[in-house]
């Protein structure tokens, strides 16, 4: 009998009357499900956020990278524990066996990278025992101790990790993941109205759907449960206690039966184009940049290479986020006479579109229906990069909206009406 693993985010429990919603649907779960039950909870709506400011006032500056970010961890964990005893308490009133377990106590050892620690081991403790008794446990999520028993986080987002790495530990049937959508779907319902929740998508497509701009699961979560083959269902947790008509099953792809050429449209405005112009053309030369940019952290993401007008000389143009921008360029700059480039410019009027779905591994012309749709509504596309299952495009940022939109319809994912 395997259990199940739950996940509520903040906004699921962002207060004492959406905490006792949370109650009602775990108390349904758990009479239903003979293996028992972990929850795993976030910090409520918005305290994360107050903790981080809380901490930067304190020190004066940015904590995370400094010698003292222990001690930021410690601060910013604080919300989770306070959640976790909370819906315990709330448990326990309805008459259940449930207690909190803090990460330092299950523990779930990750590295001592503070702030966006990665998660090593999970070395139980007592934790599947207590479970298999019959009590609830309610884990806080996002933290975990390092080898030197501190506490650490993991980074925003970080409780779907935690969420995962419990379910894969547990070798659980499932991680339900609780958010403040019903699912996954073809795309932002906010920009197209047609858009449709999906039902089955693979961890490759959600994958590829969470690293380029859809917000629905985190990219460390989905690939944690790829590597460990835990299937996820994204439900909403402002659905009645009961109600299993909603979510979207994260699986293998082997389990979806009619595979979409195309399964949804994803799109980040987060994106910013570099181009180095005039760079000297000789083998080494992109090492040479991408080697520093690496050093500095900075994520490059699209990368194309032309000739220039000049002899011997090149332009490469890629992309990172917005917030890494000014690095990259201030990295660039001062190597600039060993690199040997004649200029550097910077656009952050730009946006990423990209379409995704596993059938693209055997259907053709799955790029010319992209590149037509935005020709045909007057886009240009400034760089293209393409993996086995999706294709991005780097367009003027003011025809983001558009764009999805005529994707959407032009890969016939628009719902019936």
């Amino acid at each position: 009998m395997s259990p199940i693993v739950m996940k509520f985010g903040g906004t699921s429990v962002a207060d004492l009357e959406r905490i006792n919603h949370v109650a009602d649907l775990v108390a349904a779960q758990a009479k239903e499900s003979k293996g028992g039950v972990a929850v795993i909870v976030s910090a409520m709506a918005g305290e994360t956020n107050r903790l981080v400011s809380l901490a930067n006032e304190a020190a004066g500056s940015g904590l995370v990278g400094e010698t003292f970010d222990d001690e930021y961890d410690v601060v910013v964990a604080s919300g989770e524990q306070v959640t976790s005893g909370l819906l315990a308490l709330a448990l326990r009133k309805r008459g259940f066996r449930a207690r909190s377990w803090l990460g330092w106590q299950m523990p779930m050892i990750t590295n001592d990278v503070h702030g966006k620690a990665r998660i090593e081991d999970i070395e139980g403790n007592g934790f599947s025992e207590a479970i298999g008794s019959g009590e609830i446990a309610v884990v806080a999520g996002f933290q975990g101790r390092s080898a030197e028993g501190r506490i650490t986080t993991l980074g925003r987002g970080g409780s779907d990790t935690s969420a995962v790495a419990v379910a894969a530990g547990l070798n659980a049937l499932r991680c339900d993941i609780y958010t403040d959508v019903d699912g996954v779907y073809t795309t932002d319902p906010r920009i197209v109205s047609k858009a449709r929740r999906i039902d089955r998508i693979s961890y490759e497509e959600m994958l590829e759907m969470a690293s380029l701009g859809a917000k629905v699961l985190q990219t460390r979560s989905v690939e944690l449960a790829m590597n460990h083959g835990v299937p996820i269902r994204v439900l909403s947790s402002f659905a009645p206690a009961g109600d299993e008509n909603n979510g979207t099953l994260v699986c293998d792809e082997d389990e979806i039966m009619e595979k979409q050429v195309v399964s949804g449209i994803a799109y980040s405005r987060d994106e910013a184009k570099i181009s180095l112009l005039g760079v000297v053309n000789h083998p080494g030369a992109a090492a040479s940049i991408f080697s520093r940019l690496a050093d500095a952290n900075v994520n490059v993401d699209m990368i194309v290479q032309a000739d220039a007008r000049g002899p011997d000389k090149a332009n490469m143009v890629f992309t990172c986020t917005q917030r890494d921008s000014e690095l990259a360029v201030s990295v660039l700059t001062d190597a600039k006479e060993e690199i040997g480039f004649e200029s550097v410019v910077v656009d952050r009027d730009v946006s990423k579109v990209s379409v995704i779905g596993v059938g693209m591994r055997s259907h053709t012309g799955v790029a010319k229906t992209m590149f037509d749709a935005l020709s045909d509504r007057g886009i240009n596309i400034q760089v293209i990069s393409t993996s086995e299952i999706k294709i991005s495009v780097l367009i003027n940022s003011s025809y983001t909206e558009l764009a999805v939109r005529a994707l959407h319809t032009a890969y016939g994912l628009d719902a019936e009406s």
